[in-house]
């Protein structure tokens, strides 16, 4: 080969297909956990990743999990290829966990469950099949609502628009602008609920809103879609925070459910999650059933099998059911006994701001209230690490850094 021949073979080897791709932003939550990893205040605190820790500030397996682990590796099983639709036991205790052991529309073979990749999988899906199927291709969503949510939707072709839900003058439930944002929703749109311990916000509907809320969505005829992530994790009692779901269904909505079993069970890397229809009658479900199998299908063929296996082995064995619930309830009462501790040192530091949205609110997350400013300040006079919004992961509190916490609260607002 000549010399130019070669210089020419080396230009095209070398050429780049990708030159016009533009560098995108960073995600908001990683970069907040980057950004403390490289901080080398021993005071730090990270704030931002949603991940129930313990109070030494460690991951923590739950007993229930690590003794169904064990006893399904004893029995020295298969790493077969599960269904399209994933392991056939968990589904089935997927939605009973959902809809109630005696729920009609799992007694009349209403409801079609699939396993999915977590929670986000099974919005990926639910979203997949509204653009396919839904008669309207828009969802309407609480603003705010989970920074993932709009992606997902957004990614199907579905077109997102937003209701009131917060209110920034309370720190809680914005019942009248979410009710008269309801009423103007277009017949036939979707709208998108957090079942339980709203993300960001950490504030949920009460049980009497819930029903206001329940006979609007009926009046204009809109189609439901649950994002239930945090089922037992929100109060410590899955029977309460599967409440509206539950409620929804016996009114007669035939909703759509995500389910994530990655903070309740504490699986966040098992990806363990369901996505449920609720349909008319067992034939309208065999149709939904077979559809998204084919929507599932070229996305990632079919779910991964331990997770799920150790889901259903707590969900099917009563002693590591009682187990399990002790643990969740566990979880969630040292989530309460922080946002208490917190509450009350701030008084003690002298605040006069009213704090009570801390103790309101419920779940992993608490909207603070504070404004970006003093977010920076949080962040750079005193290493405490959080979202641009103010919003904090009470899991990553505990006895040992709530006093700093407090504190550093108090010098940013005062």
């Amino acid at each position: 080969m000549s010399l130019p021949n070669k210089i020419l073979s080396s230009t095209i080897r070398c050429q780049s297909w990708w030159s016009h791709i533009e560098m995108g932003p960073p995600d908001a939550i990683l970069g907040v956990t980057e950004a403390y990893r490289a901080d080398k205040n021993p005071k730090k605190i990270n704030l931002g990743v949603g991940a129930y820790r313990d109070d030494q500030g460690k991951p923590f397996v739950l007993p229930s999990v690590r003794e169904a682990e064990k006893r399904i590796m004893a029995e020295n099983l298969d790493k077969e290829y599960a269904g399209i639709t994933g392991l056939p036991e968990f589904t089935k205790l997927a939605a009973t966990l959902a809809f109630g052991e005696n729920s009609e529309v799992i007694k009349s073979q209403r409801v079609f469950t699939t396993q999915s990749i977590s929670g986000t999988g099974a919005l990926r899906i639910g979203s997949e099949f509204l653009a396919k199927y839904a008669k309207s291709k828009t969802i309407y969503q609480p603003t705010p609502t989970w920074g993932n949510h709009v992606p997902i939707f957004k990614c199907t072709g579905m077109e997102v628009k937003n209701y009131r839900y917060y209110d920034k003058s309370t720190c809680g439930f914005d019942e009248n602008g979410a009710l008269e944002d309801i009423s103007n929703i277009p017949e036939g749109s979707t709208i998108l609920f957090h079942a339980c311990a709203h993300n960001p916000t950490g504030v949920d509907p009460s049980q009497e809103q819930w029903k206001k809320i329940s006979e609007i969505v009926k009046s204009r005829n809109l189609f439901v879609f649950f994002d239930m992530a945090y089922q037992g994790f929100a109060s410590g009692n899955v029977e309460n925070d599967a409440f509206a779901v539950r409620y929804f269904v016996e009114q007669g909505h035939n909703i759509v459910v995500s389910q994530s079993f990655a903070k309740n069970m504490g699986l966040y890397g098992e990806r363990v999650g369901a996505f449920s229809v609720v349909t008319s009658d067992p034939e309208e479900a065999a149709r939904v059933a077979s559809q998204i199998k084919i929507i599932i299908r070229p996305i990632y063929s079919n779910p991964p099998v331990h997770g799920a296996r150790i889901a259903s082995r707590i969900l099917s064995d009563s002693q590591l059911y009682n187990q399990w619930l002790s643990d969740v309830k566990l979880m969630a009462d040292r989530i309460i006994a922080m946002r208490s501790e917190l509450k009350n040192l701030l008084i003690k530091e002298g605040s006069v701001k009213n704090w009570e949205h801390i103790t309101n609110q419920i779940g992993m997350f608490c909207y603070t209230g504070i404004t970006p400013q003093q977010v920076d300040k949080l962040i750079n006079e005193h290493s405490i690490y959080l979202t641009k919004d103010g919003r904090i992961s009470v899991a990553g509190i505990n006895l040992s850094n709530v006093g700093y916490l407090a504190h550093a609260l108090h010098q940013v607002t005062k």
